[in-house]
């Protein structure tokens, strides 16, 4: 290996080289030059850099030259690399993306990498365009047009700010049993049960299940979830009704918060998740005696997320329903041994998020400070 090139750093390069390596993000091939040529600067043989950097001794002998015949940025820098140019250039790249992000041809649902490269193809002076190249530059620009997510877009105003802040102000109060605050909601469930018996795992050999199976028929759970203490309860039922609503919320007067004085209920705006319900379900009396102990806090339309009950929803799919479950009996003894087993153990929702976070994430949908108040 040539050894004539001696590598002698200045004072202003050496602090330059350690404040590359003391921290932002570089690519580690600079990174890598960077030790190179401090190290060199120190006097540490080539052979000895190559296995400290772990690197070839070509790259400490290009690293060396191109400093000692160039400069730092020299050195520091890639070079030219062989291979044909890109083959669709800045603009052309852009027009793709532009293109990628429109609406499909008619009678086309979405873009494909083969669509898209025959309307560069008339769009430009190109004779012939790949899907490879066209899947490189859209990968480049983290761009697949053929994918979509569903997502519930909510209308982020005034009224959808105000029913999230009284949510969110009821999970930051201190708990007090005689206001308790109980999320609630309702999730519905198929019955599907095994076609064949499975066959039981065993050493070097997966449990075995057959691709057929039958369907039941369905069931509802309404989930109660406490939002300052560890209890939850999932009630099983054929329906989702007013009535069966109704028949939840005087069971959450009367049998589980007997002693309190009035429950604030957080729930979403289900059409059967109203005052009127337990107006069809019981006498008047009864229906006003209830209410008189509820209190109804929703949250904002398509906003469900701020409801504590929906994460524990998924913790039940997770942990507990997660498989065949054929019989409405075993479902119920199922949820009712999972229930009891995360109220002994005392589980609860860490909820981060608070007022505070959410004016500064949703400023937008907040008025404008500057008004006058």
């Amino acid at each position: 290996m040539n050894v004539r090139y001696r590598v002698e750093l200045s004072q202003t390069e050496r602090a330059q080289l350690s404040a590359l390596l003391g921290g932002g993000k570089h690519a580690a091939r600079k990174l890598k030059r960077a030790q190179i040529l401090l190290a060199a600067d120190a006097g540490v043989s080539d052979d000895e850099i190559a296995a400290s950097i772990a690197v070839g001794g070509s790259t400490v002998y290009r690293t060396k030259r191109r400093f000692v015949e160039g400069n730092l940025e020299a050195a520091l820098s890639e070079e030219p690399r062989p291979g044909a140019a890109r083959k669709l250039s800045g603009r052309q790249e852009a027009l793709l993306v532009a293109t990628a992000c429109s609406s499909p041809p008619a009678g086309r649902a979405r873009w494909t990498l083969e669509l898209l490269a025959d309307a560069m193809v008339e769009l430009t002076e190109h004779e012939g365009l790949s899907r490879e190249t066209v899947r490189r530059r859209l990968a480049e620009n983290d761009l697949k047009p053929w994918r979509r997510d569903m997502w519930c877009i909510p209308q982020v105003d005034g009224t959808y700010v105000a029913r999230m802040e009284d949510v969110l102000d009821l999970y930051a109060e201190a708990p007090d049993r005689k206001r308790p605050v109980v999320c609630f909601d309702e999730s519905p469930t198929q019955l599907i049960g095994e076609a064949r018996q499975p066959i039981p795992a065993q050493p070097g050999q997966l449990g075995r299940y057959d691709c057929e199976y039958r369907r039941n028929g369905t069931v509802n759970l309404f989930i109660f979830l406490d939002a300052h203490r560890p209890w939850r309860k999932v009630k099983v039922t054929d329906h989702r009704t007013a009535c069966d609503f109704a028949q939840c919320m005087r069971d959450l007067v009367d049998v589980h918060y007997p002693q309190a004085d009035l429950v604030r209920v957080v729930l979403d705006n289900l059409s059967t998740h109203s005052p009127g319900a337990l107006y069809e379900a019981f006498p008047a009396p009864e229906a006003h005696r209830l209410l008189r102990r509820l209190e109804f806090h929703y949250t904002p339309k398509h906003a469900s997320w701020l409801n504590m009950v929906e994460i524990e929803i998924g913790v039940l799919r997770r942990q507990c329903l997660d498989r065949r479950i054929g019989e409405r009996d075993r479902l119920v003894s199922e949820i009712a041994a999972w229930e009891q087993q995360r109220n002994a153990a005392g589980a609860r929702i860490n909820w981060m998020f608070t007022t505070d976070r959410a004016r500064t994430k949703l400023a937008r949908a907040y008025p404008d400070p500057n008004k006058e108040s």
